[in-house]
């Protein structure tokens, strides 16, 4: 019997860096996400291929099991492969009973999305895994890859969502955020990705120097752009809170650093640096990010779930 697993991609809007400690951030899941196909086969080990949006096999390999654990069959493990044991290490920890039948696999990840763009290639193969194991999603990202959990709620939401960090368990509220300029609104890949381990070592290494400030500001924008009904209160709102974490994570914003003769406003989505960012404009002003080598534009509505 053949089993499936789908989960949805994630963009950060707003509270980013300060949502791991528990300032309330808003996300959205997007349209496209990631496949996960089990099926039993003869043998006791496991065959796993990951395959891209084009339906290209980007990835295979052979698991075995024994008392030690779970092995890649070829001697030389790939950092992909050790990602993949060390997430279903943690699964079978946290559920004893899984993968521990004399069964073989044949497992296939499909992303829907390039696995460049940030969206949530590791995320959603998290949680489509804890699917599988019948395990906390939140607990297994905890206990591999680490992170706020945004990411995880995004994909078993099919709204947006307010999220907040707590020890025990997130506070996850679903939010109606479907902004009536939202044909303004659009979504620039930076032609990078941005490694949310080393975004996030960077956040956790800087004194929080008027952290109460930023959180409540950022509460408040973040509010206020749910709410929001006009582009111009919008525009201003991202300028805003683009500052805001500016200073608090010491580095300059996309716009001003890349950007800076735009005349309309950017906002970085999740870790700064790479991935996708959000810009406003007409579909016209897109052909300025074009012009300047930033090919992959994708709308709103083409985007958001």
């Amino acid at each position: 019997m053949k089993k499936s697993f789908y989960s949805h991609g994630k963009l950060l809007l707003t509270g980013e860096y300060l949502v791991l400690d528990g300032v309330p951030a808003l996300a959205i899941p997007t349209k496209k996400g990631q496949w996960l196909f089990i099926e039993e086969i003869e043998g006791d080990d496991m065959l796993w291929q990951s395959y891209d949006e084009n339906g290209n096999c980007w990835f295979e390999t052979r698991f075995v099991f024994d008392d030690d654990g779970i092995k890649e069959a070829n001697t030389t493990e790939s950092d992909v492969s050790k990602t993949l044991i060390e997430i279903l290490t943690a699964a079978k920890v946290l559920n004893t009973n899984f993968l521990s039948t004399k069964k073989g696999y044949k497992v296939e990840s499909r992303l829907e999305f390039n696995r460049e763009w940030g969206l949530g290639s590791s995320s959603t193969l998290i949680n489509n895994i804890a699917k599988w194991a019948k395990v906390d999603a939140f607990t297994l990202l905890e206990n591999s890859f680490g992170g706020s959990g945004y990411d995880i709620a995004c994909a078993q939401h099919d709204t947006s969502i307010l999220y907040k960090r707590n020890p025990s368990k997130p506070l996850i509220t679903e939010v109606e955020f479907d902004p009536i300029f939202k044909d303004h609104l659009f979504f620039v890949y930076l032609n990078q990705k941005q490694d949310s381990k080393d975004s996030i070592k960077h956040y956790q290494s800087l004194p929080l120097k008027d952290f109460d400030k930023a959180e409540s500001t950022v509460k408040e924008i973040t509010n206020n752009m749910i709410a929001c009904t006009t582009i111009e209160s919008f525009e201003s709102l991202v300028d805003a809170h683009e500052q805001i974490i500016s200073k608090i994570i010491k580095t300059p914003t996309i716009k001003s650093t890349l950007f800076s003769d735009y005349t309309r406003s950017v906002k970085s989505l999740g870790g700064w640096g790479g991935d996708f960012i959000l810009t406003i404009g007409t579909l016209e002003d897109m052909n300025y990010f074009i012009d300047k080598g930033y090919t992959t534009v994708i709308s709103y509505k083409d985007m958001v779930l």
